[in-house]
């Protein structure tokens, strides 16, 4: 296999999922009607990423070919789309809601998404099963939109404070850091499923041999990706709240 079969021919298509994003689409073109075009944009790029997740050939290495293909896939579904798709929705205010125990639920949520799926155990089991994997999709996908409702939520009201995101994200982007260094790191296999990997594409002599991504440099390459992308995303995101911050100042004074 070339580089070109893979990009032509290993694409995995899902007709549930691919119904579903079109439909998301739909009732958002109809609600929204341009009239929101950031918005709109927003959603395309989160579609977009969930496709490139789950339909391109990612998905495909993902299945126990390359570790560092399920990493890219997990960021995906969990860092990119799920801001993004709340970036979608319409903003209201209402009565704010306690932020305390929520925040720090929504916190464990996704930096637990992280770590649990990266026990040996569970990462063995959805690299060598279809209904665990999909367990393991859909999972990050929701605990992905938990992590990000207390920064991005709809509920403008039910945000955390904007020092507080900072903090809620700069701890997060260090237990990224952590995992990541300790995956990249690690003399032991992290996912031995990927050490010993059943090669269903046939793409082993590719990414073995012209890619020259043994076992070892696929695992460290998927802890580096963990480690500096997903921190980018957190500190992107903290940019964006900093910037936020200082954006209203007269909200802030009126507020203080």
């Amino acid at each position: 296999m070339t580089a070109r079969d893979l990009l032509l021919h290993a694409w995995t298509w899902r007709p549930l999922l691919l119904g579903i994003l079109s439909t998301v689409c739909v009732l958002h073109f109809t609600r929204m009607r341009l009239s929101h075009p950031w918005r709109t944009l927003a959603l395309l790029a989160a579609v977009a990423a969930v496709v490139v997740a789950l339909v391109s050939p990612i998905d495909a290495l993902a299945r126990g070919t390359l570790f560092s293909a399920h990493m890219l896939q997990h960021m995906l579904l969990a860092l990119v789309a799920p801001p993004l798709l709340l970036l979608a929705l319409p903003t209201a205010r209402g009565a704010a809601a306690a932020r305390g125990k929520p925040a720090a639920l929504s916190w464990a949520m996704g930096v637990g998404a992280m770590w649990i799926w990266h026990a040996p155990a569970l990462c063995n089991a959805a690299a060598t099963s279809d209904a665990v994997r999909a367990f393991q999709n859909v999972s990050l996908v929701a605990m992905g939109i938990a992590f990000w409702l207390p920064i991005l939520g709809p509920h403008v009201d039910r945000r955390l404070s904007d020092m507080a995101a900072v903090a809620y994200l700069f701890t997060a982007c260090v237990a990224c850091t952590i995992l990541g260094i300790s995956i990249a790191l690690s003399p032991v296999e992290v996912c031995s499923a990927y050490g010993h990997a059943s090669d269903p594409l046939g793409a082993l002599p590719l990414v073995q041999g012209a890619w020259r991504l043994t076992p070892k440099v696929d695992q460290q390459l998927g802890g580096l990706l963990m480690w500096v992308p997903g921190c980018t995303v957190y500190a992107g995101a903290i940019l964006g709240v900093v910037a936020r911050f200082y954006g209203a100042p007269h909200a802030k004074v009126q507020e203080a």
